[in-house]
């Protein structure tokens, strides 16, 4: 091989590479893939960003499908030595305006309506509890 015919097929082999990583890096799942129509209608993240950051969402669905909603809560934002929880209620009930930290995330009167909760605490142990706050 001449070193014009081995330039080529450098060139092609960084061409398809580049190519195949802008690919792979489009082509990832997302909450959009899911089915259940997902919606956000609350998020809580604390200040802090140099020691654990904490989320919190509350999303609504138009129906309980588990296995949806925990692979959407796998989906979320998380951070290392940080946490992340989601809770999920139908949509058209009442719903949390707003999420704050702590134990209790939203208004009690609220809790009643989740459908689930998916956790992901700083050691990156997952939890997914259905129907949480029910007696």
């Amino acid at each position: 091989m001449s070193s014009k015919q081995i330039r080529y097929l450098i060139f092609f082999l960084l061409g398809f590479v580049i190519v195949y990583i802008i690919f792979d890096s489009t082509s990832q799942p997302n909450v959009n893939d899911l089915s259940g129509d997902f919606r956000e209608v609350a998020v809580y993240r604390n200040e802090n960003n140099t020691g654990p950051i904490l989320r919190v969402y509350a999303v609504t669905l138009k129906d309980s499908l588990w296995e949806e909603m925990e692979k959407y809560g796998e989906l979320m934002p998380y951070t290392k030595y940080g946490s992340t929880t989601v809770y999920f209620f139908q949509e058209g009930k009442p719903i949390p305006k707003q999420l704050v930290a702590g134990e209790n995330n939203f208004d009690p009167p609220v809790k009643q309506n989740c459908l689930a909760q998916y956790s992901k605490d700083a050691n990156g142990q997952v939890s997914f509890i259905k129907k949480p706050f029910k007696p």
